[in-house]
C-alpha cells in the first residue's frame, strides 16, 4: 500500500493478520503515533513506514516471536531518542531511521549480531564519548549522513572493524585522511561534502576489495597515487570540486570495472589519458581541469555521458564518436556526425566560442530533449528542419537515468540501492525562467529546453518551431532574428517560458498565444512590435513584469497600462475649428450676394413709394375740382 496518500492512523484490522509476512506502507501521510500490537502478526518479517509523519513507534515486541527482520521508520517526525523496544528484535538485520529528529545513538544499536544495514543519516545525533561499544568483525554498512559531525571523523568507528560501506558525506568533518582507514575492509566509502585536506595515501588502493570511492567537493590536493590502479575492483570514484593536480595515471584507465569516472573541477594537466578496450566506462567528466592536447582516438563504447569542456584539447572529436550508440550527453565540439548519435538525449554547448552556422544534422537527432548552444557565435538562420526532433514534439516513454542504468550493472545490494542513493552528481545547469537552474541526472527526461539565445542568428523565425509541442522552454532572445512571430506558436502546448527578446522582430504579438494554457513568462522585449497585446487566456491571467514588453514603441494594451488608439472615444468638435473647414465657395457667395441683395432692397422701396417726398407748406394751393357725376 505504498504511495497512495493515506492519512490519518493505520487501520487496527492489519493488525489481525496472523500469516502477513510484510507490511509497507512507505509514502503515505499518516501521522501521530503508532502502536504496532502484533500479537497477530507472528510471521511479520518487513515493517516499513518510511514517508510518512509519524511521531512514535510502540512495539509490542514480546508478540513478535522474533522474526522481525527489516524495520524502515525513515522520514517521519520522529524525535529525541531512538525508541527502546528496536533493542529487543534479534533477528534485525536491516534498520533504516534516517532523516528523523534523533540526537543520540544509544550503545545497543551495535549490539544486534545479525545487523548489516543501519542508517542513521539526517538526524542531528551527539555521540556520548563516555559510552563504550564493543568491537564489531562482523561485516555491515552504516550511513551517518548529514548529522552534523564536526572536526575529525569519530575514533569508535574504527573499532567496528567489519565495517564494508561508510557514509559520512554532508557533515563538517575537517583534518587529513585518518590512517586508521587503511586498516579497514571498505568496499564502499563515501567522504563528499566535508572539508578533508590534504592527499590520501596510497596504501588506500592495496585494498582489492573497494568498489567505491567518493571525496567530491573537500579540499583534497596533490596527485593520484601511481597505485591507484591496484584496486582492480573499483567501480565508482568521484573526485570532483577539489585541488588534485598533475596528471591522470594510467592504471587507473585500464580498471575493467570502472563505470564512473568523475574527475571535474580540480586542476588536473597533461594529456587526455588512453582508454582501454575493455573498460566498461559509462559516464565520463573530465571538463574543467586544464587538459591539453588532442583527445584520444578512441572511447569505451559503453560511454553515455561524456563531458569535456573547460579544458584546453585541440583538434576535433575523435570519429568513433559516431558508433557510440548509448551516449547520452556530450560537452565540447558539435560536428555534423552527432547525427549518427542516434540515443543523444542532451546536448550542452553553450558559453563557449563555436562559429558558423548551426548544422542541420542536429535536427536529426530524434531522441534530442535538451539542446543548448546559447552564448556562442552562431550565424545565419534557424534550421527549418525541426521537425524531425521527436524527442521535442511528443513525450516519450521515460527513459531509465544515467545512473540508473549503471546501477543495473551491480548485482551487490549495497552498490544498486544505498550506494547511487548517497552519490551526488553535478547538475546540469540550464538557464531555466530567467535563472540559472541546476537539473538533476535524475531528471533529464522530464525537461525539454531549445535555448539557442545570445548568438548572431539572423532571418525570419521558421514557423517549424511551433511543432514542438513537448518543449517547455524557448529561448531565441539576443539575436538578430527579423520578421513575424509565427502564429504556429499557438502550439507549443506545454510551453512555460517564451524568450524573443533583443531581436528585430516586428508586425503584431499573434492572438494565437493566448491558447498557451502553461505559459508563465513571455518576453517580447526591445524590439519593433505593434498593436495590441493579446489579453485571453493565459496573455490576460498571468503575473508579468511590464519589463517584458518594454522598448516597443508601438504595443498597447492593459498588460503595460497603455490605451490603444481604438479604445479612445471621439474628441469633441469646436466650432472654430468648424468654421475654418467651410467650403470655399461659401465664402465667394457671400462676397457677391451681399452688393445684389442691397440693391434689390433699395430698388423694391422705390417702386412702392417709401422715399416719395411730400410737398413743401409754401406751396401754392389749388382748390379742388368736383368730380362729375354722370347721372
Amino acid at each position: 500500500m505504498t504511495g497512495n496518500n493515506f492519512g490519518g492512523s493505520i487501520p487496527p484490522q492489519l493488525f489481525h493478520l496472523p500469516l502477513l509476512q510484510d507490511l509497507c506502507l512507505d509514502g503515505n501521510s499518516l501521522s501521530g503515533k503508532v502502536l504496532v500490537e502484533i500479537g497477530n502478526l507472528s510471521s511479520l518479517q518487513t515493517l516499513s513506514l518510511s514517508g510518512n509523519r509519524f511521531s512514535g513507534v510502540l512495539l509490542s515486541v514480546s508478540s513478535l516471536k522474533g522474526g522481525l527482520e527489516l524495520l524502515d521508520l525513515s522520514d517521519n517526525d520522529l524525535s529525541t531518542e531512538i525508541p527502546t523496544e528496536i533493542g529487543n528484535l534479534p533477528n534485525i538485520s536491516y534498520l533504516a531511521l534516517s532523516n528523523n529528529r534523533l540526537t543520540e545513538i544509544p550503545s545497543w544499536l551495535f549490539d544486534f549480531k545479525g545487523l548489516q544495514d543501519l542508517y542513521l543519516g539526517g538526524n542531528r545525533l551527539i555521540w556520548n564519548s563516555s559510552v563504550e561499544i564493543a568491537p564489531n568483525p562482523r561485516p555491515f554498512r552504516l550511513s551517518l549522513k548529514s548529522c552534523g559531525l564536526v572536526g575529525e571523523v569519530p575514533k569508535w568507528i574504527s573499532t567496528q572493524a567489519g565495517l564494508d560501506f561508510l557514509d559520512l558525506s554532508k557533515n563538517n568533518l575537517q583534518g587529513t585522511f585518518p590512517q586508521w582507514f587503511l586498516e579497514m575492509r571498505f568496499k564502499g566509502l563515501i567522504l563528499s561534502d566535508n572539508e578533508f585536506t590534504g592527499s590520501f595515501p596510497p596504501g588506500l588502493f592495496s585494498r582489492l576489495g573497494l568498489g567505491v570511492l567518493a571525496l567530491s567537493r573537500n579540499n583534497f590536493s596533490g596527485e593520484l597515487p601511481e597505485n591507484i590502479g591496484d584496486a582492480i575492483f573499483l567501480r565508482i570514484l568521484t573526485l570532483s570540486d577539489n585541488n588534485f593536480s598533475g596528471p591522470i595515471p594510467q592504471s587507473l584507465i585500464k580498471g575493467p570495472y570502472l563505470q564512473l569516472l568523475d574527475v571535474s573541477r580540480n586542476r588536473f594537466s597533461g594529456p587526455f589519458p588512453v582508454f582501454y578496450p575493455e573498460v566498461q566506462l559509462a559516464y565520463i567528466d573530465f571538463s574543467s581541469n586544464d587538459f591539453s592536447g588532442e583527445i584520444p582516438t578512441t572511447f569505451p563504447k559503453e560511454t553515455r555521458y561524456l563531458a569535456l569542456g573547460g579544458n584546453k584539447f585541440s583538434g576535433g572529436l575523435p570519429l568513433n564518436l559516431t558508433n557510440l550508440s548509448n551516449l547520452s550527453k556530450l560537452e565540447r565540439e558539435l560536428p555534423n556526425f552527432l547525427s549518427q548519435i542516434s540515443t543523444l538525449q542532451v546536448l550542452n554547448l553553450r558559453n563557449n566560442s563555436f562559429q558558423g552556422l548551426i548544422p542541420e544534422s542536429i535536427f536529426n537527432l530524434s531522441n534530442l530533449r535538451i539542446l543548448d548552444v546559447s552564448s556562442n557565435n552562431l550565424t545565419g538562420e534557424i534550421p527549418k528542419e525541426s521537425r524531425d526532433l521527436v524527442g521535442m514534439i511528443e513525450a516519450q516513454n521515460s527513459p531509465s537515468s544515467i545512473l540508473q542504468t549503471i546501477a543495473l550493472d551491480f548485482t551487490a545490494r549495497w552498490s544498486s540501492q544505498e550506494v547511487l542513493v548517497s552519490l551526488e552528481f553535478r547538475d546540469l545547469i540550464v538557464n531555466w525562467k530567467n535563472s540559472k537552474q541546476g537539473i538533476s541526472s535524475d531528471n533529464l527526461n522530464i525537461y525539454t529546453l531549445l535555448d539557442l539565445s545570445n548568438n548572431q542568428l539572423s532571418g525570419q523565425i521558421p514557423a517549424s518551431l511551433g511543432a514542438l509541442k513537448a518543449l517547455k522552454l524557448l529561448n531565441i532572445s539576443h539575436n538578430k532574428l527579423s520578421g513575424k512571430i509565427p502564429t504556429s506558436f499557438g502550439d507549443l502546448e506545454n510551453i512555460e517560458t517564451l524568450d524573443m527578446s533583443h531581436n528585430k522582430l516586428t508586425g503584431s504579438i499573434p492572438q494565437t498565444l493566448t491558447k498557451l494554457q502553461q505559459l508563465t513568462i513571455l518576453d517580447v522585449s526591445n524590439n519593433q512590435f505593434t498593436g495590441r497585446i493579446p489579453d485571453g487566456g493565459q496573455m490576460g491571467t498571468m503575473v508579468l513584469d511590464p519589463n517584458y514588453y518594454a522598448n516597443n514603441s508601438g504595443l498597447c494594451g492593459m498588460q503595460i497600462h497603455v490605451s490603444c488608439p481604438e479604445d479612445e472615444p471621439p474628441p469633441l468638435t469646436k466650432p472654430q475649428e468648424h468654421d475654418h473647414k467651410e467650403p470655399w465657395f461659401l465664402w465667394e457667395g457671400a462676397w457677391i450676394g451681399y452688393p445684389v441683395g442691397l440693391l434689390l432692397a433699395i430698388s423694391i422701396i422705390f417702386l412702392t413709394g417709401y422715399f416719395t417726398l411730400p410737398p413743401p407748406s409754401n406751396r401754392r394751393h389749388h382748390p379742388q375740382r368736383p368730380i362729375r357725376r354722370w347721372n
